[in-house]
């Protein structure tokens, strides 16, 4: 299997749309009817709006398994020193080798260089796939909200 971690561009548009399509539904299955969850997905996840996103750099690198994009991270620098995770999802098939992790550090790593030194991610109350992962990474849940929160460095 060979992975690799790059910078997201627009051909990579109609999978990051599958992928977080599916992963998102995966994350609120239970929590939100089906009609909810199509409106969502129609909204944030069409071709156009990620096509958009990836332009303006919201999307920031996919994970690629024998040139077959299988995950995506993105965010921004939402103040001075300050790094927010807004969408990250792995293809359910490759979850558990690795790849989450990779694309978090090749983000963070970024951030670090903008000048981060703090992380912040929002997370799905209930999620049993992204809150033991981002625990694990020293996130720490800060207040009642869904946001958790870590320290970065180089």
């Amino acid at each position: 299997m060979n992975t690799s971690i790059v910078k997201a561009a627009p051909e990579h548009t109609k999978e990051i749309s599958r992928i977080c399509s599916i992963g998102w539904q995966q994350t609120v299955q239970g929590i939100y009817s089906e009609e909810y969850q199509l409106k969502n997905v129609e909204y944030w996840y069409n071709h156009n709006r990620v096509m958009e996103d990836i332009v303006k750099g919201i999307y920031t690198h996919v994970a690629l398994v024998d040139e077959k994009v299988v995950g995506t991270i993105g965010g921004a620098m939402i103040e001075q020193g300050v790094s927010e995770i807004y969408v990250f999802y792995v293809d359910e098939l490759f979850r558990y080798k690795g790849i989450g992790g990779r694309l978090l550090d090749a983000f963070t790593k970024v951030h670090i260089k903008k000048g981060a030194t703090e992380q912040y991610v929002s997370v799905q109350e209930g999620n049993e796939l992204g809150i033991p992962f981002y625990k694990s990474r020293g996130f720490q849940q800060k207040g009642q909200n869904k946001r958790y929160w870590r320290q970065i460095t180089n």
